[in-house]
């Protein structure tokens, strides 16, 4: 392929898929060292990535609407660039990379290129039958001539950023992270607790990590209210920076599906995956598909009426108790499945007094 000088990476949200999506930017980055590369991301993307070595990061303000795109427009209106890579279906996303200039568009296979991405790029990734997203983000480096290879990611963490982590690994422990986006996709409360409980009589920490959101808060109080031991509750007091520290020295994470999820998963920690209403096999935690404890192959099958492999891409499943068919027995099974692959030593509690 010839000289690549000049690329813009628009993928704006979430947090999970532009951890997804770093793995690809991350390689084209060292395939092409001498490349400038900008990237287009969301207010809260940005306070993870939004100082990673050899990349610009141009902050879109989504609650600032029609503005935010401007601003945007304004501060690369002096940019044409060889590549624009379309890596969100979103319209919102499809509207900002009109003003931003680009010899080359690519977005995804026609197949796949949702709410109309297709009317604002002039190439198409060729059809991919490969399932997870984050192998369809790798098309994109593929298509720019890098080889085929299994992800990696580099986040920067400051020293500073490391210190809450580095204080509680003085024992081993296993974060919880119980929100997923919506409420719906949380497992139930007291089964959290019971797991909480579990993991504790193995002789692990139990933290609680998520978002300054009421309603995480809120789960999270409901959840040490229904414990029997203790646990570090997280939510709402770390930064995206400190969180990623936390979970990389975390023993295994325990989450639906969720940016923290994925977060782990750039740092090497295991992940149990708690999945009912989206396929784990297109969304869940990359390195860790073997740990996820999902019934919704069984919940899709039931809805659409035929097997799971003629169900369309990306087909999501309806309900609001679908998260409670999940055993706790199952994700314990995990749990304790990943602490033997990692020669943790489990103990019971009793023996730590």
């Amino acid at each position: 392929m010839d000289s690549i000088h000049s690329i813009c990476i628009v993928r704006l949200s979430a947090i999970g898929d532009v951890c997804h999506a770093l793995s690809a930017v991350q390689q084209i980055q060292s395939t092409y060292p001498q490349c400038r590369i900008t990237w287009v991301m969301g207010k809260v993307e940005a306070q993870l990535l939004g100082d990673l070595p050899g990349i610009k990061v141009v902050v879109f303000d989504k609650k600032q609407g029609f503005k935010g795109m401007r601003d945007v427009w304004a501060e690369l209106k002096n940019h044409r660039f060889d590549y624009l890579l379309h890596m969100q279906v979103a319209l919102r996303a499809s509207i900002l990379t009109l003003g931003i200039k680009a010899k080359t568009k690519l977005g995804f296979s026609w197949s796949r290129a949702k709410e109309g991405q297709w009317l604002f790029t002039n190439k198409k990734l060729p059809h991919t039958k490969a399932p997870h997203v984050l192998d369809n983000f790798a098309q994109f480096s593929q298509f720019l001539g890098c080889k085929k290879q299994s992800p990696s990611w580099s986040i920067p963490i400051s020293e500073k950023d490391s210190t809450l982590a580095n204080e509680l690994s003085h024992q081993p422990y296993v974060v919880i992270s119980p929100a997923a986006s919506k409420d719906e996709r949380n497992w139930l409360t007291e089964r959290y607790a019971q797991l909480a409980d579990h993991a504790y009589h193995l002789g692990l920490q139990v933290i609680l990590c998520g978002g300054p959101t009421d309603r995480e808060r809120t789960l999270a109080t409901k959840i040490e209210q229904a414990m029997q031991s203790p646990a570090i509750n997280l939510i709402g007091k770390t930064s995206l920076k400190q969180l990623t520290a936390v979970l990389k020295k975390a023993e295994v994470v325990i989450a639906p599906d969720s940016g923290p999820a994925h977060i782990a998963t750039t740092q090497g920690t295991p992940v149990i995956g708690l999945y009912a209403h989206s396929n784990p096999h297109r969304t869940g935690p990359y390195n860790s598909l073997g740990y996820t404890v999902s019934v919704y192959k069984q919940v899709a099958e039931e809805q659409y009426g035929e097997p799971l492999e003629n169900v369309h891409w990306g087909a999501r499943v309806k309900g609001s108790d679908l998260m409670q068919k999940i055993e706790l027995e199952q994700v314990i099974e995990q749990l304790e499945r990943v602490l033997v692959l990692r020669s943790v030593t489990v103990e019971n509690a009793t023996n730590q007094d």
